[in-house]
């Protein structure tokens, strides 16, 4: 049974920092695209950053992440990382980390097929 456990968030502040895990077990997804997504109330599931297979590592950013956050990831781990750095109040939300069956640009929520249960992320002035 693959299950994804997300730890990490809190509450954090206004250019500051702070560093989400994804611990994936029940099967190894070192092949696989690996991504964040969030959702703030009352908006609809967004991309965040996507990292693909282990042997290329690509990595891609929303807009709203470039320069920001980083996405890394330890295939001995099956272990995703988004570290966000700069934070602004308008990062807060629940974040959710997904694993794909496929490798490559991954940026839809369909795209994914494993979920995580979400971490909520609150960014204070």
């Amino acid at each position: 049974q693959v299950q994804l456990v997300e730890s990490g968030g809190g509450l954090g502040q206004a250019g500051g920092s702070l560093r989400l895990s994804c611990a994936a077990s029940g099967r190894s997804f070192s092949r696989y695209t690996m991504g964040w997504f969030r959702q703030a109330p009352g908006k609809e599931r967004e991309f965040v950053a996507a990292i693909t297979s282990w042997y290329s590592g690509s990595t891609y950013y929303a807009d709203s992440a470039k320069g920001r956050f980083t996405i890394s990831r330890d295939n001995a781990k099956n272990t995703v990382y988004l570290q966000m750095n700069s934070l602004k109040p308008e990062d807060t939300a629940v974040y959710y980390c997904a694993v794909a069956s496929r490798s490559g640009y991954l940026v839809e929520p369909y795209d994914y097929d494993y979920w995580g249960q979400g971490t909520q992320v609150t960014v204070s002035t």
